[in-house]
């Protein structure tokens, strides 16, 4: 069973846990996770890793593990966290311990594994490590590539030029503008088709040229048809 919840304190944060049943929950057909431009930090018993930004979708192996709590950052947001470029860490699950010295992880492993709110004391380290809003620079090419924007609308509006915008993209976001816009399309194409939105409908509103472009799109992100994720 998967549950979420905003992060009260970690501007634009979701909090989420994951129980495993393993007599219930049957190997999916499914890709478990979508891009959708974020990073997470997350706990399972006894360990700490984090999840990079991911240019496709995403299936976990099967570990063993029956719980899994993460904290899922805002675009942009998790480098500052981590201490790490995220681009460093597209398309990679990688133990925290990698990133961050060996003794204080295993402090903080301890400590969220005796959490009752594991989530939240995910919550409380991402706190302890400065976790803060978006840059606004950020947060503005984020909204401006959801809106539909391209990218040069995106850069002149940011005041920056192509290249800027590029680095700034890889370092914040882990790809750079052009592949933030496509899963960003993605993600706002998904919300519209679970809505009940038909499909040549979704595609004019998500911002595709049209319903074969959707098709090609979700299938090169998600590797599976839109209907099957819906």
């Amino acid at each position: 069973m998967y549950r979420e919840r905003a992060a009260p304190s970690v501007a634009g944060a979701v909090l989420w846990t994951r129980t495993v049943t393993p007599d219930v929950d049957g190997p999916s057909t499914e890709p478990d996770v979508l891009p959708d431009g974020c990073m997470d930090l997350l706990w399972t018993e006894g360990r700490l890793f984090v999840a990079g930004p991911d240019t496709r979708a995403y299936r976990p192996g099967i570990s063993g593990a029956t719980r899994f709590a993460g904290i899922r950052f805002f675009p942009g947001t998790a480098p500052a966290v981590l201490g790490v470029p995220a681009q460093e860490l597209r398309d990679r699950r990688v133990d925290l311990a990698d990133l961050w010295p060996s003794d204080q992880v295993r402090r903080l492993t301890e400590r969220v594994d005796e959490a009752p709110d594991p989530a939240a004391a995910l919550e409380a380290v991402a706190l302890e490590r400065g976790a803060a809003p978006p840059d606004a620079v950020l947060a503005h090419i984020v909204a401006s590539l959801d809106a539909g924007r391209t990218v040069a609308e995106t850069a002149d509006s940011a005041g920056l030029g192509a290249r800027s915008l590029h680095r700034r993209s890889l370092a914040a976001f882990g790809y750079g503008p052009k592949t933030l816009a496509r899963v960003l399309r993605l993600q706002r194409a998904l919300a519209l088709a679970r809505a009940g939105v038909p499909l040549a409908e979704t595609a004019a509103r998500a911002g595709y040229a049209d319903q074969a472009h959707l098709a090609r799109d979700v299938r090169g992100l998600a590797g599976v048809p839109l209907t099957r994720l819906v």
